[in-house]
């Protein structure tokens, strides 16, 4: 998921590059939307890996 929010990051990037705005604000806002996703179960997943016994790495 991470990799997804880091591709629609540089398609944004290489949009706004080439003057695309619309399109740079949409890549944006996935990427965003993306990130804050893989943070979340990034987080949930540490918490339950800590509940079983198993220390976080």
């Amino acid at each position: 998921m991470l990799g997804w929010a880091i591709t629609f990051l540089v398609v944004a990037l290489i949009a706004g590059l080439f003057g695309f705005g619309g399109i740079a604000s949409a890549s944006v806002g996935i990427a965003q939307i993306l990130f804050f996703v893989f943070i979340a179960l990034f987080v949930i997943a540490m918490i339950a890996r800590a509940m079983r016994g198993n220390p976080p790495v």
